[in-house]
């Protein structure tokens, strides 16, 4: 029996994406918002160019990867995107003499030309030692290279990175403006040291950096295409915050979009207004005390 309609509606409020390739004529009627996010059963999507594929919820949720376009969401559609560099078959590649058009091999009989194989008596078997190979996973075949433009500094500690991308977004740069004429803090400084590595680096990039408080400040959205802050990127950002909080930062992420909030100082908002900075305040007055966050506003 399916859950009450309504049950998971917010576990689903921030895949806007989702809520729409989803079709409920065809899975017998039953609403998304009736299904658990981890429920292990295949469900029926339709993506915006009618594409109609199936897929667990689990898959459809941590589908996007790297690629920031609204394909990312269908399979059919981002393999049209990036499609496959097409392989040879094995008869083409590796043909031995009277070999079979599949198998790569004598289909029958023995080669003339190759030497003749000692009887099983005239064999003499070495003693070996039997090695195991090591066993890898499909995620970890190639090796990670960290960068080495990171400045060698303490951990925790604050600096401009030659590394650190631009910002995303216009409403980036109006939130750090509005921070700017409300609080005193170092200007420039874009990442922060960290004790181990983040993907290719040493070091995170917040939006903005707050060095005196030791504060960084997230702002998340969906993102143009639904895609940012979701999914696999969702625990990106956890795996960030806890690299940041081990070196003595906090974190405080401004969530849009219906984002649940993934930490405790984390604020649930509409978009940037004019209460969103006062709220912002209030926050780094919770986390670093009122007289200490209150000497850096400006008069």
């Amino acid at each position: 029996m399916p859950y009450a309609v309504g049950e998971f509606r917010a576990a689903w409020a921030s895949f806007p994406v989702l809520i729409r390739q989803y079709r409920p004529e065809f899975n017998d009627g039953v609403v998304l918002s009736q299904v658990p996010p981890a429920a292990d059963v295949w469900l029926t999507w339709q993506c915006d160019v009618g594409h109609v594929f199936v897929a667990t919820p689990d898959e459809q949720r941590h589908r996007p990867g790297r690629e920031r376009r609204r394909s990312s969401w269908c399979p059919s559609c981002a393999e049209l995107a990036a499609p496959r560099t097409p392989s040879l078959p094995m008869a083409e590649t590796v043909r031995l003499p009277g070999a079979g058009p599949v198998l790569g091999r004598p289909v029958s009989g023995r080669d003339p030309e190759a030497p003749s194989r000692p009887s099983r008596a005239d064999r003499v078997v070495a003693p070996r030692a039997v090695t195991r190979a090591p066993v890898r996973s499909a995620a970890r075949t190639t090796t990670s290279v960290l960068c080495v433009k990171t400045p060698t500094l303490a951990p925790g500690e604050p600096f401009a990175s030659v590394c650190a991308p631009p910002p995303a977004s216009a409403v980036e740069e109006r939130l750090r403006a509005d921070l700017t004429a409300r609080l005193e803090f170092t200007p420039g400084l874009t990442a922060v040291r960290l004790a181990r590595p983040f993907f290719d680096h040493v070091e995170a990039w917040p939006d903005i950096v707050l060095p005196e408080l030791r504060v960084a400040i997230e702002y998340d959205s969906t993102g143009r295409h639904g895609l940012e802050h979701v999914g696999r990127r969702e625990d990106a950002d956890r795996r960030k915050d806890r690299a940041l909080r081990a070196v003595g930062w906090e974190v405080v992420r401004l969530r849009t979009g219906k984002l649940p909030a993934l930490g405790p100082w984390d604020l649930q908002v509409g978009g940037l207004n004019r209460g969103t900075v006062p709220l912002l305040l209030d926050r780094l007055r919770a986390i670093r005390g009122d007289l200490f966050v209150d000497a850096y506003l400006r008069q």
